[in-house]
């Protein structure tokens, strides 16, 4: 009687082994950064994504979607509907709402705002072949040349591009816009002294610290950025009221349940919370911090209608 007991136990536990097998075959999620390879969002969705894949026990895979200021990725987000398809945002996924005149998604409806990576600014820079210092002086030479510079950015549509769009319209001067690739291509074209001026994220910008090729001028946000606090902001370099920065964030399609959604945020603020990944964020410029899955989802409507204000201020449409 043992010897038939033996084979069935055998028995069941190859058969267990094969039923669980392909059950526990790893999920994969997909982080979609809607810029190409080494764009700010790139950077950052690889500070944590292996991280995340421990927490949630699975592999969670970086997948470049670039195209129309991040509209053409953003788009394929949206539509998906298998609960593992995610990208990581920024302020250009709001401005896209108003700066399109055909979005095929609402930045705001269509998404499920997951979890709060943290906040980023940009720096305004111009050659240093153009002979300024500091901001006043840049804004002084620009308007005895009036549309006569040129500035470039990541793309049309791009924070890059609004950022300095805005920051034109702010302090009355004319410039024509040369659309880059990527943020690192429209920095290259200040260094280069092939343009005349760039807005760039912070991780785009600091490494050229000290470069004898590139004025840093001015910070973009409302207070001094404490990676570069030597820096001044724009206001209060001579444009008062002005002011460009970036939430960066996790973002799924809004048929993710919610409970889903509250499992992917607290895995995200618990890897976000481990100090290794708070330095390689750091390193990037971004003042991590963490949001509910409903503060987040509050934050991105607030977002979208500053965003309104903002497009309508630069004078900014993309057709």
């Amino acid at each position: 009687m043992t010897f038939p007991r033996f084979r069935n136990l055998a028995l069941a536990a190859a058969l267990a082994a094969g039923v669980t097998a392909p059950a526990m075959a790893q999920r994969v999620i997909r982080m979609v950064v809607p810029f190409g390879p080494g764009a700010v969002q790139d950077t950052i969705a690889r500070t944590f994504n292996a991280e995340l894949g421990q927490a949630l026990g699975a592999t969670v895979v970086v997948e470049n979607r670039p195209g129309a200021g991040g509209t053409v990725g953003t788009a394929q987000v949206a539509r998906a509907t298998d609960n593992n398809t995610l990208v990581l945002a920024a302020a250009s996924h709001t401005l896209a709402g108003h700066l399109y005149s055909k979005l095929a998604y609402d930045p705001v409806k269509d998404f499920t705002g997951v979890a709060y990576i943290g906040n980023s600014g940009y720096a305004i820079a111009a050659p240093a072949n153009l002979g300024v210092n500091n901001l006043a002086d840049y804004v002084k030479l620009l308007k005895t040349r009036p549309g006569q510079n040129n500035y470039a950015s990541a793309g049309n549509g791009s924070a890059t591009h609004m950022g300095m769009a805005y920051f034109l319209a702010k302090a009355g001067v004319e410039m024509q816009h040369v659309p880059m690739k990527s943020t690192g291509d429209a920095v290259n074209e200040v260094l280069a002294g092939r343009v005349q001026g760039v807005t760039s994220s912070l991780v785009g910008i600091t490494g050229f610290k000290g470069d004898p090729r590139i004025k840093i001028l001015a910070y973009t946000g409302d207070r001094r950025s404490k990676f570069m606090p030597e820096l001044p902001t724009v206001a209060e370099a001579g444009v008062p009221g002005y002011k460009f920065d970036s939430w960066i964030g996790v973002l799924a399609p809004s048929t993710l349940p919610k409970a889903e959604a509250e499992k992917l945020n607290a895995a995200i603020n618990k890897v976000l919370a481990e100090p290794a990944v708070q330095e390689r964020l750091a390193r990037l410029g971004v003042e991590s911090g963490a949001m509910s899955v409903d503060a987040f989802q509050q934050l991105l409507r607030a977002d979208y209608e500053a965003a309104g204000v903002l497009v309508k201020a630069a004078g900014a449409r993309v057709e």
